[in-house]
């Protein structure tokens, strides 16, 4: 915390002592209190000007103003009073009680009171407790509310002196005193820490502290010093800050800190008080706002330019890390690490709540005033101001304002103390409102259309919404009515203030006055269109835009006024406007609901009036008249109740007074008989036989023969009211009646006649209701069907006439078909096997997905067209990829691109049009839409059309040609980097040319020519910029040309300073020089560098020699102290005379390299004899020799003069015949037979073997042999070796392999021999050589020639050679069908391995059935090593999805298959009975019951045998995957019914996918199991084996049926008492045998087989039979042939195969 002084808020006019006894603030920030010695409080503002000035008194006059001082002082919580505390007569601590004007007494001590403070609670900001410092050094402590913090209160320590000081902060007590200590205590009084200043001379005792308002500082005041400690929350301790030296200040004696933490008052004992400002950190906000940080968890905003300020605090104590400001400035944004605060600088009110880290992607939406509406990951929370909970979180992804619609008690409602409504989408077609007071939903509205607007009116009670069709519509929230109000509505809104309506139709503006009344509605014709709607000064107008201008309508506001009083429950300021209007539509609504209101209201008075405005009567004078005895007189009760149509109530008020005649009188005078006759019934009246005969007879005189008839049935004269019924027209109620008494069905004439009155009045259905009830079955049948009463006709039918059922379900279908309700229709025409009929329903129910389902099951190809339509029905509701696979399951893939192509998926549609269309029409379809997206400046998606048809030239040009350089430069870099240099160097040119030369320059960067951009800048005399791009990317070469060149245009002085600027005077200088510019290079040499003239003359001499100046050059090569370089240039120009007289003249040196120059001139010009006197001359005899062409000249030229050179000449002479090629080639030749005849054999031999000419391969060939030959006959052993090793390599790279190979033999090289007939190949002279030679190396050449053979991939070769490693290459190979058939060859123990093998391969690679085929193919072994493989092949397939159904029979059956020969293998091996024997036959077992349910499952009367076996597997689940078994056996018994077990697997189920979530089965609750053979511990499953939608399904189910009374959630049991599927009897542990055909135990009806221990229960034998016998399943048959194949043949009544 920093603190700085800013101004002085109050300065006495006496020198003399006038302490300042007390310091307060008010709450709100705006008012500060000073009291004085004098007792006198003054008044400031918060800028430091006194306002007011008041004195206290003593509480009592007769004591005098000097008998009592100001204590302390403290303002009110809404800062409108302030309280005194005086000395006078006060002993103890009081608490003020406010309300009754009294005080109590809280505690007591013996000491006085030095000190009092208290602590402000976050969350309520009120007192939470008071500390009190007594003289005697005691600080107590007492709570008011100490929030649940559990800290004691009473006596919470002894300060070592008078605590003055006192500061009670948020994490600890801080006390100061005479002693020049500051100590700071725990919450139990524990010492913290200590703050010793007693050795400081300049420190006093301290006399007050105050602590900031979030209890983080305390400050404590002294002599001339304040003392600042600030807590630090990380380390837990109070760190000091610099202490503020004010000199001159003196002492200390009170402190205030302002409630919002941004500054400190402190009152000397002078008088004086000064005000600081308190601050971490300040900065400005978008040059509008000050954001003081006053505290970490405290922010004070502050609009500079309106001074208005508020306070951001966190009330939880959290940090707060960054501050916006949002919403048109106006609404304040910040977060913490655990919380959100929110403020309006408006209202100055702020919320904090609870938000945890969300990553800052929350979306703030400020458009209404009195809530913030925050959209977080699909959330939408809401935050009232001032309000530090959420108001409400719902689920929903549509955040625009006009969505979303709240109603915080903006016009209160009568008996409403808090109205707090939301209207929001749930989707875009369904409206949802919550009262988010009580967290209910009061309504949710599904429509058919999109809505694109919605709002509440103020009260919250009626929902106005539009959707995309413009449609409006008005919804009652408490009534749920909907009501359409308005077409093509482009403007609608609530009036402010009301529950008026303006829309806006077409060319008409609309306003209903009374919304009550939807059917009202006043209506203006218009020219323009409604733009806004604004009410202020008690008008309303409407803002109307026609063309340019803007007009006003102005609405009624008497009518406006009139629905807030009615809302207000003002109904006397209702009618005094209503008074006012003329009586129009309009008016006669509102006075409507205005009598129905006061009526209600029991407002008498304006009921009466109101009802006479609309219905033009007069009613006063009877009501007045029997209203004068008073509201509580009975008759005015019971009159009233009748006015508002409340009979029963009235009745009540009547015979409350025992008035029977009168309740009596009232009925029959409504004409309510039964109503009367109740109650004369109910009070025994002696007239109530002649009010029966009354009624009677009234009812036939009004001709109601239809309420005389129920009048004779209720007294059981049912003849009599069958022939009213009849008479009355009504033969239905005749039917009804006959049919419930069997009196008078049994009446045939009765029946005729209702029988006929029914066909005759077309009440067909009662007509067959009567014809079955006398069991006339075919007319009843026949009236059913004509009254299209299908679902009576299809039940009788069942019973009575089956054979029509199917024609029946048609014609039911066709019945609904025509009354369109083609949902319901379709599952009939399925039943009747009417498909199309069936696809054709659906389509037109809008039913796709069913009809989709139905179209997968038909294989007539002529359902085709109903793809088409479901398909375009997909596309219009954009679900493309659905839509695509019907297009193209019904062959329409054109209709599909079309479909893409409208939607702008272009790269959908370009995949689908490959498909269909030709490249080029493909092509030019992309191009000419591509072409139209260019047209209408859509130039990245033409883009992407171009690139999908591989045209990025077209887009590259349509960049360029559109001057977007910057996308044009990107796709010549993607599709053509081979152009993009010259593409930028195109693109500056243009831009130079442009004079755009920053973009230019850019450009000629990208395309590495900054010499371009070096010469652009140049030619415009820009020397700055070309010397900075030469300077960056040329180098320093680059750099110093262009200062050249800068400083040759300047010239001169200028010239020359900039070069000095530069350090490049004498590179300029030599540049100059070196290109020619001798001028220029002599005016710098001259101005500033006189030492590089001669330098400067030798280059011009050689320039001017360059030019052929000869004279000139001399001159200046004599000027440059040059003469050599002058005599060189005659020399150079055979102008001997010359260069003989400069060199005599100037440089006698050179006169030998005179004379050697015409040696040479006279060699080129063959005068051999003049050129060797001249070198004699020069005594150069070794150049003679150089010059000399012809060797033999040369070498005499050597023998004469430098003998001692002659063998390196010789050596040269070698190399030069080497390097001329053919001529060379023969030299050598020559010169080796000219060596061989002199019998230098060595030197002949590395002749020949210096012969290399590619282009003449056989004369290498022949010179390399001769150097072999020679070698062999006249050179030593090893010699001899040596040039035999260098040849044979030689000739076998030549490919010359036996004339190599004899070489080597010829010198006993055998080795190498076969090494060169392996290279080339000859295996057959390799193999020769090995065995007549050397017998050692036969198996070297075998094992060459077998690496060989792999090499090549020779594999069908290599398996006459070694037929396992040929085995072995197919393998790697992953030949695997020829690897077993030559496996399978060799020997079945070969086969086995390498299937074993393949196997493993397969089913690494997840592919169990190939594996599974293999073995079905091939055997299963007996092999103990294949035994992991069968394991793991049988839980692959086990756990294999989706393989329930009988179209698994065949995978099923093979399994069983090959663990039945199996079994059968091992039973015959050492492992008979050995635990892995036991293994395989369970698994045997199991995948026979798998194959028996998949065979079961393809027959309707074997579903319960499969469902047995289902339900069997449950005992193997240590085995098989346990969720899936569970699910399996759970679902089947859904699908027979058998619910009670249904529901326990499936629960079971459940809690297995739960753990399956979790990683371990701990939790599982296994108690459904209890006593029965179903394994507890069972393998945690890797993965669910079902979907998370069918386990949701699942969810879903169980726990409605967990809802169901109905389903007796236990297993079934059977006579043993156990569990029906158990094999273990729970009470006798008897274990039964399986039944080979359903797993259930086999305990009576038993058939047994050949085989022991395998049995059957006879009914499930004889249903399988019989079911395999009438069906003639080949699966159900296959089951029947292994059994008997595994049991031992089949019982006597056997199954014939035949």
């Amino acid at each position: 915390l920093y603190i700085s002084p800013v101004l002085l808020v109050y300065s006495p006019s006496q020198e003399a002592l006038a302490r300042v006894t007390c310091l307060a603030w008010a709450p709100n920030n705006s008012k500060f209190a000073v009291c004085t010695i004098d007792r006198v409080v003054l008044l400031y503002d918060e800028q430091g000007e006194r306002r007011d000035k008041f004195s206290t008194k003593p509480i009592d006059p007769k004591y005098g103003k000097q008998s009592y001082a100001v204590k302390d002082m403290v303002f009110s919580p809404d800062s409108t009073k302030i309280a005194i505390g005086q000395s006078d007569n006060i002993i103890f601590v009081r608490l003020a009680n406010t309300q009754t004007n009294r005080s109590s007494t809280i505690y007591d001590t013996e000491s006085l009171v030095v000190s009092l403070t208290s602590k402000t609670s976050a969350s309520c900001h009120l007192c939470q407790g008071i500390l009190s410092g007594h003289a005697d050094g005691t600080v107590v402590r007492y709570f008011f509310d100490d929030e649940g913090s559990g800290e004691s209160q009473g006596k919470l320590l002894v300060h070592p002196c008078p605590p003055y000081a006192l500061a009670w902060g948020a994490n600890s007590i801080i006390v100061g005193g005479c002693d020049k200590k500051i100590v700071a205590y725990g919450r139990e009084g524990q010492v913290l820490q200590t703050f010793d200043y007693s050795r400081d001379r300049t420190e006093k005792e301290f006399m007050v502290a105050a602590t900031s308002p979030t209890g983080q500082s305390v400050v404590f005041g002294s002599y001339d010093r304040l003392r600042v400690f600030n807590w630090a929350p990380r380390r837990g301790v109070w760190d000091e800050a610099k202490p503020k030296e004010i000199p001159y200040l003196y002492t200390i004696t009170a402190l205030a800190w302002k409630k919002d933490g941004s500054c400190l008052c402190a009152g000397t004992v002078c008088g004086g008080v000064e005000q600081f400002d308190c601050c971490l950190r300040k900065n400005i906000y978008r040059n509008k706002f000050e954001m003081t940080y006053v505290d970490l968890s405290q922010v004070i905003v502050k609009n500079l330019s309106t001074g208005t300020r508020a306070a951001l605090k966190s009330h939880c104590g959290y940090e707060i890390e960054e501050v916006k400001i949002m919403g048109k400035d106006r609404y304040l944004v910040a977060h913490t690490s655990d919380t959100l605060l929110l403020g309006d600088l408006l209202t100055n009110k702020v919320s904090e709540v609870p938000w945890p880290g969300s990553g800052g992607n929350e979306k703030f939406f400020f458009e209404n005033e009195t809530v913030c509406m925050i959209f977080n990951a699909g959330e939408l929370s809401l935050v009232e101001y001032a309000n530090n909970e959420i108001l409400g979180s719902v689920r929903t992804e549509f955040m625009n304002p006009h969505l979303i619609s709240v109603r915080l008690n903006e016009r209160k409602q009568r008996g409403a103390e808090d109205n707090k409504k939301l209207a929001y989408l749930i989707d875009i077609k369904t409206i949802a409102i919550v009262d988010l007071v009580g967290g209910r939903n009061l309504g949710t509205i599904s429509h058919d259309s999109k809505i694109d607007w919605l709002e509440l009116n103020e009260t919250g009670r009626k929902l106005l919404f539009r959707d995309k069709k413009m449609r409006l519509h008005l919804y009652d929230i408490e009534s749920s009515v909907r009501t359409a109000l308005l077409s093509f509505c482009s403007y609608v809104q609530w009036v402010p203030g009301s529950d008026v309506v303006v829309a806006q139709n077409r060319g008409n503006l609309c306003i209903w006055y009374s919304i009550d009344s939807p059917d009202t509605i006043t209506m203006f014709p218009l020219k323009g269109d409604v733009v806004d709607l604004e009410r202020a000064n008690g008008k309303t107008d409407v803002i109307v835009t026609e063309g340019i201008s803007t007009v006003t309508y102005t609405l009624d506001e008497g009518l406006i006024e009139f629905g807030t009083a009615v809302d207000d429950g003002d109904y006397l300021r209702a009618m005094d406007f209503l008074e006012t209007l003329e009586m129009s539509p309009e008016t006669e609504a509102m006075w409507r609901t205005l009598s129905k209101l006061s009526l209600e209201a029991h407002q008498l008075h304006i009921a009466e009036r109101s009802v006479n405005a609309h219905t033009h009567t007069n009613t006063n004078t009877q009501q007045n008249e029997e209203t004068k005895d008073g509201m509580n007189f009975y008759q005015v009760r019971a009159r009233l109740a009748i006015l508002d149509k409340n009979f029963k109530l009235a009745e009540m008020y009547y015979m409350e007074q025992n008035a029977v005649d009168e309740a009596i009188e009232m009925y029959q005078g409504l004409h309510m008989w039964d109503e009367c006759i109740a109650v004369a019934e109910a009070k025994g009246h002696p007239e109530l036989d002649s009010l029966r005969r009354s009624y009677h007879r009234w009812l036939m005189e009004t001709g109601q023969d239809e309420k005389a008839g129920e009048v004779r049935e209720a007294e059981g004269d049912f003849q009599g009211a069958i022939n009213l019924y009849l008479k009355a027209g009504l033969p239905a109620k005749a039917a009804r009646l006959a049919i419930s008494r069997p009196e008078v069905t049994n009446n045939s004439d009765s029946v005729s006649r209702i029988a006929a009155a029914l066909i005759k009045g077309e009440f067909y259905e009662r007509a067959g209701d009567l014809y079955e009830k006398i069991r006339n079955n075919q007319r009843a049948l026949e009236c059913y069907r004509k009254g299209n009463a299908f679902r009576k006709a299809v039940e009788l039918a069942r019973i009575a006439f089956p054979a029509d059922v199917v024609k029946l379900e048609e014609a039911w279908g066709d019945y609904l078909v025509q009354q369109k309700q083609m949902d319901a229709a379709i599952n009939h025409f399925i039943e009747a096997g009417c498909s199309i009929k069936a696809i054709e329903a659906a389509v037109g129910a809008r039913q796709w997905k069913k009809a989709v389902h139905i179209l997968e099951l038909q294989e007539d190809s002529s359902v085709g067209k109903y793809y088409l339509k479901i398909a375009q029905y997909y596309a219009s509701i954009q679900d493309y990829e659905a839509a695509e696979q019907l297009f193209v399951k019904g062959g329409h893939i054109k209709d599909a691109i079309d479909m893409y192509t409208g939607a702008g998926r272009w790269e959908e549609a370009h995949k689908l049009a490959v498909k269909c269309m030709t490249e080029e029409e493909v092509s030019d379809l992309y191009i000419s839409r591509a072409q139209e997206l260019e047209r209408d400046g859509k130039f990245k998606e033409a883009e992407r059309l171009y690139i999908t048809v591989e045209k990025p030239d077209l887009a590259i040009t349509m960049y360029k040609k559109n001057r977007m350089f910057e996308d044009f430069i990107r796709l010549v870099a993607k599709h053509h980097p081979d152009l993009l240099a010259e593409s930028h160097l195109h693109l500056a040119k243009e831009l130079e040319a442009e004079s755009r030369f920053p973009e230019a320059e850019y450009h000629y960067m990208e395309a590495g020519e900054w010499k371009a951009a070096v010469h652009m800048f140049r030619v415009t005399d820009m020397w700055e910029d070309a010397y900075r791009v030469a300077k960056s990317h040329g180098g320093a070469g680059a750099q110093k040309q262009v200062a050249y060149l800068w400083a040759r245009s300047l010239g001169g002085e200028a010239a020359v300073k900039l070069l000095n600027k530069f350090g490049l005077l004498e590179y300029a200088i030599d540049f100059a020089s070196d290109h020619c510019s001798f001028d220029f290079a002599f005016e710098l040499a001259r101005l500033s560098c006189k030492q590089k003239i001669p330098e400067i003359h030798l280059k011009n001499a050689m320039y001017l020699e360059d030019e052929g100046k000869i004279a000139e050059a001399e001159v200046e090569f004599i000027k440059a102290g040059k003469p050599k370089e002058a005599v060189l240039m005659y020399v150079h120009n055979q102008d001997w005379t010359s260069a003989q007289r400069v060199a005599e003249s100037h440089d006698p040196d050179s006169v030998c390299d005179v004379l050697v120059g015409q040696a040479k001139f006279c060699f080129e010009q063959k005068d051999f004899q003049k050129a060797e006197a001249f070198l004699l001359r020069a005594q150069r005899p070794e150049l003679a020799v150089k010059y000399y062409k012809m060797w033999s000249d040369a070498m005499r030229i050597c023998k004469e003069y430098i003998p001692n050179k002659l063998s390196i000449l010789q050596e040269e002479y070698e190399k030069e015949a080497t390097k001329k090629g053919n001529r060379g080639v023969e030299g050598l030749v020559d010169q080796a037979r000219e060596w061989e005849q002199s019998g230098e054999y060595s030197r002949a031999v590395e002749c020949y073997l210096k012969v290399k000419d590619i282009a003449n391969i056989a004369l290498m060939e022949k010179c390399w042999m001769k150097a072999g030959e020679i070698a062999i006959k006249f050179l030593s052993g090893e010699r001899a070796v040596e040039v035999v090793q260098t040849v044979g390599p030689r000739l076998t790279q030549l490919r010359k392999y036996n004339v190599a190979a004899e070489l080597y033999m010829n010198l006993d090289l055998y080795k190498e021999a076969i090494d060169v007939f392996i290279e080339g190949e000859e295996w057959n002279k390799a193999k020769r050589v090995a065995k007549e030679m050397v017998p050692r190396y036969e198996d070297y050449v075998d094992q060459k020639y077998k690496e060989h053979l792999k090499s090549q991939g020779k594999v069908d070769s290599l398996v006459s050679v070694d037929v396992m490693e040929a085995l072995d290459m197919y393998v790697e190979r992953g030949q695997w069908e020829k690897c077993l058939d030559t496996a399978a060859k060799q020997n079945f123990k070969v086969l086995h391995k390498y299937v074993a093998l393949y196997a493993t391969h397969l089913i690494k690679e997840g592919d169990p059935l190939k594996a599974l085929q293999l073995y079905a193919q091939h055997g299963a072994p007996a092999n103990p090593q294949n035994f992991n493989i069968y394991r793991r092949l049988f839980q692959d397939v086990v756990n294999l999805p989706g393989t329930d159904g009988p179209g698994s029979y065949l995978m099923w059956a093979d399994l069983r298959n090959v663990l039945l020969l199996l079994c059968g293998n091992l039973s015959k091996s050492a492992e008979a009975n050995s635990p892995a024997h036991e293994e395989f036959e369970q698994m045997l077992l199991i995948s026979h019951y798998y194959a028996t349910r998949s065979a079961a499952k393809g027959i309707d009367q074997l579903l319960s045998v499969a469902t047995k076996l289902s339900v069997s597997l449950l005992r193997h689940t240590e085995l098989l995957p346990a969720d899936k078994a569970f699910y399996e056996a759970g679902m089947d018994c859904k699908a027979t019914g058998r619910e009670n077990m249904a529901f326990i697997f499936l629960n079971h189920f459940l809690d297995l996918s739960d753990g399956i979530d979790e990683g371990n089965l701990n939790a599982l609750d296994r108690s459904d199991f209890q006593d029965t053979d179903i394994p507890f511990e069972v393998p945690v499953p890797t993965k669910l084996h079902v979907t998370a939608a069918q386990r949701e399904e699942i969810r879903d189910w169980v726990l409605t049926v967990s809802m169901d009374q109905r389903v007796e959630q236990v297993l079934p049991r059977d006579e043993r008492n156990s569990y029906e599927a158990s094999l273990l009897a729970a009470s006798t542990g008897i274990r039964s045998l399986p039944c080979i055909l359903t797993g259930y135990p086999v305990l009576k009806n038993k058939m047994e087989f050949q085989t022991p221990g395998k049995a059957a229960n006879k009914d499930d034998w004889n249903k399988f039979l019989m079911a395999t016998k009438t069906t003639h399943s080949p699966e159900c048959q296959d089951v029947l042939k292994f059994v008997s194949q595994w049991c031992g043949g089949l019982p006597a009544s056997g199954f014939s195969f035949h």
